[in-house]
């Protein structure tokens, strides 16, 4: 009880400080979608359960719910703007890191994650799943009634210059490349044919990481990924050429032709916050990559040609 009156008074304290005169913060106009963004930067132990869970309620009631799941070994808080000195007193380590938690901004030094923050699973299914639903609006109309859907809005506002192309309907639609306002590619991933005609090397990108848009490639930063691992924010590049049959002239020459094409992805992978890594299908083709670049995070995913 205790504990609950100390919450309700610092989310108070909290109200007060974001509508005082000239500090007033403009609320986000998706409540769910900026608690989702603004928990994906914590760690969790619970893989952000809670934090889906009451997403939409106001933050600090978020974090009053969720408190408890964070992964409190690997986070400190700091009170470096002096709003939260009355929480060194009565419910102390706890009131301290709601307190910072809360605030309208959380500025710079006031929570120290500790290691690499990979996003809970729960939490990067929500936002995936919302991403999808902004890039496909017809596709998440079906389930709040009949309305007019973006593409027959399309059709509405100007004709038809030609006919669709016979079965066209078997294949899914392929969105544009979405851009920011700067006009550079986004980093949404947005799914793709695969590029290549490649059945087994496409049923290894689809099976091994496993792929979370089977059957598809997938844009990030305006760069072609083979996959997007299921759960995770790890993009792939699956190779299955056979390398190991190659003389040593030609594997020299596609080492220095892979390496410029893996450091391409990489950069644009590590950008948009997302792990990259790469799936051979031998040792030897592992063993190789690595020497010319020690950092690549190489896999050997076994599959056959």
């Amino acid at each position: 009880m205790l504990f609950r009156a100390y919450i309700a008074v610092l989310i108070l304290l909290s109200a007060c400080t974001t509508s005082s005169p000239g500090q007033r913060v403009r609320m986000p106009k998706n409540t769910r979608v900026a608690n989702l963004q603004r928990a994906a930067a914590l760690p969790w132990r619970d893989s952000g359960r809670c934090v889906v869970r009451e997403a939409s309620q106001p933050w600090p009631v978020l974090v009053e719910r969720c408190f408890q799941a964070l992964d409190h070994e690997r986070i400190e808080f700091h009170d470096t703007t002096g709003r939260c000195a009355v929480a060194s007193t009565g419910a102390a380590a706890v009131g301290l890191g709601f307190c910072v938690l809360v605030a309208p901004e959380i500025v710079a030094g006031a929570v120290i994650v500790f290691g690499a923050v990979v996003v809970a699973v729960a939490i990067k299914e929500a936002l995936d799943a919302y991403e999808l639903r902004h890039l496909h609006p017809e596709e998440a109309g079906s389930s709040r009634g009949p309305k007019v859907t973006s593409r027959e809005a399309e059709a509405q506002r100007k004709p038809k210059l030609k006919p669709e192309p016979a079965g066209q309907d078997r294949q899914p639609p392929v969105p544009p490349v979405p851009v920011n306002r700067t006009g550079r590619a986004s980093c949404e991933p947005v799914p793709v044919p695969h590029a290549g005609k490649d059945a087994r090397h496409n049923d290894c990108a689809d099976k091994f990481p496993p792929n979370r848009y089977p059957g598809m490639d997938v844009l990030v930063g305006g760069v072609r990924f083979d996959a997007l691992q299921v759960g995770l924010r790890k993009l792939w590049e699956i190779k299955t050429h056979q390398f190991d049959l190659y003389n040593d002239y030609v594997q020299d020459r596609e080492i220095e032709k892979e390496i410029e094409q893996l450091d391409k992805e990489r950069k644009a992978a590590t950008a948009c916050g997302y792990d990259f890594a790469i799936g051979v299908s031998t040792p030897a083709h592992k063993d190789a990559l690595l020497q010319a670049d020690q950092s690549l995070n190489v896999v050997v995913t076994g599959c056959k040609r």
